[in-house]
């Protein structure tokens, strides 16, 4: 009786905290929306703190973090969403878009392409993968990345193959 008390006990706490947690996430998803991105991040550091394998709020605090420009900061979010989840495509493509900005073409492209094997259809991942291969000199594949993005519904690709494959 003492176990089932106890265990009981420990279930209903850790419903609490995830709720707890939840409920920041939301408040910060409204903030986010808003455009109270520090905001957001102070709540989204909250619904960390109460529940450390919280996937999405990693991934969109290093959202709001790229948003002000804290790449470090974006890049540990990213990183530790996707080893919470490794199928999580958008922290691949969040990762990646971080690497671009930061120089790293080659973690980028590599983001991308494993984004793209969970995910063909991301033109999102196809025309960044485009762009860092434009960087990088592959004209061929950055153009090639251009035209599948575009067939898939990128308009900014469309801008990018205009520019960098005359």
């Amino acid at each position: 009786m003492k176990h089932l008390l106890l265990v009981s006990f420990m279930m209903i706490t850790s419903l609490t905290w995830a709720q707890s947690a939840t409920a920041y996430f939301d408040k910060a998803m409204k903030k986010a929306e808003a455009g109270n991105t520090k905001g957001a991040i102070a709540d989204y550091t909250k619904a960390i703190s109460m529940n450390s394998h919280f996937v999405e709020a990693y991934a969109n605090r290093g959202v709001a973090k790229y948003k002000l420009n804290d790449l470090q900061g974006a890049l540990a979010d990213f990183t530790k969403a996707i080893e919470l989840d490794t199928m999580n495509s958008d922290a691949f493509t969040g990762r990646a878009n971080v690497q671009y900005k930061l120089l790293n073409y080659d973690a980028a492209v590599e983001d991308c392409s494993y984004c793209l094997m969970m995910n063909p259809k991301d033109y999102v991942a196809l025309n960044l993968r485009g762009l860092c291969y434009n960087k990088m000199g592959e004209k061929k594949k950055s153009c090639k990345d251009f035209s599948k993005a575009i067939e898939l519904g990128s308009q900014s690709a469309i801008k990018n193959r205009a520019t960098f494959c005359k």
